[in-house]
C-alpha cells in the first residue's frame, strides 16, 4: 500500500479527509476551506486519480486542473 492515499471529501466539496500509512501508522490529514470549496477530479469507474503535484494544488485551495508538467525540449546531437 505504499504511495497510497485514500482521500474522503463532503458532499459540499469543502471539506477533505485523507487516511495514509506512513510505515508505522495510519495519518489523518483533515481540512476545511472556509470560502468556497475544493475543485475535485471527475470520479472515473468510481475512483478519483491525481498525481502528488495536483493533489497539494487542491490542498491548497488552489484549482489543480490548471497545474501542468513543465515541457522540458529534448536536446539535439550535434553534427
Amino acid at each position: 500500500m505504499k504511495g497510497v492515499a485514500v482521500v474522503f471529501r463532503a458532499k459540499r466539496a469543502d471539506r477533505v479527509k485523507i487516511v495514509v500509512w506512513d510505515g508505522s501508522g495510519l495519518v489523518l490529514y483533515w481540512k476545511r476551506l472556509e470560502g468556497g470549496g475544493f475543485k475535485w477530479p471527475p470520479v472515473v469507474d468510481g475512483v478519483m486519480r491525481m498525481n502528488a503535484a495536483q493533489l497539494s494544488a487542491l490542498l491548497a485551495g488552489m484549482d489543480w486542473t490548471r497545474m501542468h508538467a513543465p515541457r522540458i525540449p529534448q536536446p539535439k546531437a550535434l553534427a
